[in-house]
C-alpha cells in the first residue's frame, strides 16, 4: 500500500514544520509578485501638482478688490522684458529680430499706471512671499517629522515661532520700524532654537526626546515674554500691531522682504533637497542608519538647522501661520508615498500653492483682510481631524 505521505500536494509542508514557517509559506504563495502590482505614476502626479501651483499663481494675480484681467496681468509682467529686448541694438539682425518679436512681446501699453502699480508693487511681492513662506513651512514640517519620526511634529516644535514672535513684539514695542521687525523676528527664532539645542545637550537619555522637550520649554518662555510685552505695550497702537502681527499676514510684503527671505529660504532648502535620500535611511531607525555608515548626529543637526533657518525667516516676514507645516506633509505622503526623494519637492510646490490660495481668500472674503493664521486654522484643523479618523480606520 502506498504511503499516505506520498499523496501530499506540492505546497504541503512536512509535519514538523513550525506554524510560523507554514504561515509564511502560505503568504508567499498567495501574495502577488511586485510585477503584478500597479505602481503609481508619480511623474504624472508631479506634473499635475506643478500645473495646479501655476494656476494658483495666475489666479492670485487677477483676484482682489482691484479687478485685473488675465491678459492685462500677463502683458504687464512681460512689459519689462519687451522693453529690454527692444532696446538692445544688434548691428546686423537687430531690425529683423525686433519685427519678429513685436507680435510676441508687444510694447504697446494697454493699461494705466494704477494697474501697473497694483501688479508690480502689491501683488507680485505678495505672491512671491506667500509661495516662499508656504514652501518653507511645509518643507520644514516634513523634515522635522522625518527627523523626530513623529507625524504630529510641526515647524514650531523647537520654539522658532515663539522666538520670532518675541523678537517682532520687541521691535514693535520700541518703534524700530518694519525692517527691524523682520530682522529681530528672524534673530529671535534662531536664538530660541539655539537655546533649545543647548539645553537638550545638557540632558541625559534620548537626545531626540530631550530636544523636543527643550523646545517646548523654550517656546513657553518666549511666549510668556511676548505676553508680558503685550501687557505693558500701549493699547492704542502697539498692542494692536503686535496682536495683528502674531496672527500672520502678508499685507505689507515688499520686494525687499522677498529678496531677504528668498535668499535664506533657498540656502536652507538646497541641503534638505540634497540630503533627502539620507532622510529615508534615518527613518528606518538609529541603528540601521549607523550600520549603513551615516553619521546620524551630524545629519540630524544639519537637517534641523536648515529647517529652523527657513522657518525663522518665513515667520519673520509673515508672522505666525500655523497648520501649514503640519498638514501639507501628510498630503504629500498620501499622494507621493513615504519616499523623501519625492516628499521634499512635493512639499515645496504644494505648500507654496496652498498658502497662495489661503492668501487669496484672506484678501477677498471680507471687507477687511483676514489674518492668515485664522484661515489656516479653520482649514487645517478639520482636514487634520479627517486624516486622523482615516488613519484610525485603516489601523
Amino acid at each position: 500500500m502506498a504511503d499516505a505521505g506520498s499523496t501530499r500536494s506540492p505546497h504541503t509542508e512536512p509535519a514538523g514544520t513550525p506554524p510560523e514557517v507554514r504561515l509564511h509559506t502560505a503568504d508567499v504563495t498567495s501574495t502577488p509578485s511586485l510585477s503584478d502590482r500597479e505602481v503609481p505614476d508619480y511623474r504624472l502626479r508631479f506634473i499635475l501638482l506643478v500645473l495646479a501651483a501655476a494656476s494658483c499663481v495666475i489666479v492670485s494675480f487677477i483676484v482682489g478688490r482691484f479687478s485685473i484681467g488675465i491678459s492685462d496681468a500677463v502683458l504687464i509682467l512681460l512689459s519689462p522684458i519687451a522693453h529690454f529686448v527692444m532696446s538692445v541694438d544688434l548691428p546686423i539682425l537687430g531690425d529683423i529680430i525686433h519685427i519678429l518679436l513685436t507680435p510676441v512681446l508687444p510694447v504697446m501699453e494697454t493699461w494705466d499706471d494704477a494697474m501697473y502699480s497694483v501688479v508690480f508693487n502689491i501683488r507680485l511681492p505678495r505672491i512671491l512671499a506667500a509661495f516662499l513662506v508656504g514652501a518653507a513651512l511645509s518643507t520644514a514640517g516634513a523634515a522635522y517629522q522625518g527627523m523626530f519620526q513623529n507625524p504630529l511634529v510641526s515647524p514650531d516644535i523647537l520654539g522658532a515661532s515663539a522666538g520670532a514672535g518675541f523678537g517682532a513684539a520687541l521691535a514693535i514695542y520700541f518703534y524700530l520700524g518694519t525692517g527691524a521687525i523682520t530682522i529681530l523676528a528672524f534673530a529671535g527664532g534662531l536664538v530660541a532654537v539655539g537655546t533649545a539645542y543647548a539645553v537638550s545637550r545638557l540632558t541625559r537619555g534620548n537626545p531626540t526626546l530631550g530636544m523636543v522637550l527643550a523646545g517646548i520649554l523654550v517656546g513657553s518662555l518666549f511666549s510668556a515674554s511676548t505676553s508680558y510685552i503685550k501687557l505693558v505695550a500701549d493699547t492704542n497702537d502697539q498692542l494692536p500691531a503686535i496682536t495683528y502681527w502674531l496672527m500672520g499676514s502678508l499685507a505689507g510684503a515688499t520686494m525687499e522682504d522677498v529678496y531677504f527671505a528668498g535668499v535664506v529660504i533657498i540656502i536652507g532648502l538646497i541641503p534638505l533637497y540634497l540630503l533627502r535620500w539620507r532622510m529615508n535611511v534615518l527613518t528606518l531607525g538609529e541603528d540601521e542608519a549607523k550600520s549603513m555608515g551615516i553619521n546620524t548626529h551630524l545629519l540630524r543637526l544639519i537637517v534641523i538647522l536648515c529647517a529652523t533657518l527657513v522657518t525663522a525667516v518665513a515667520v519673520s516676514i509673515s508672522g505666525i501661520i500655523g497648520w501649514v507645516g503640519l498638514v501639507i506633509p501628510h498630503f504629500c505622503r498620501m499622494i507621493f508615498g513615504y519616499d523623501y526623494r519625492r516628499v521634499i519637492p512635493a512639499a515645496v510646490i504644494m505648500g507654496g500653492g496652498f498658502l497662495l490660495l489661503v492668501d487669496d481668500f484672506a484678501r477677498t472674503i471680507a471687507t477687511t483682510e483676514v489674518p492668515l493664521g485664522i484661515l489656516t486654522s479653520f482649514v487645517g484643523a478639520p482636514i487634520f481631524a479627517y486624516l486622523l479618523m482615516m488613519g484610525g480606520r485603516r489601523s
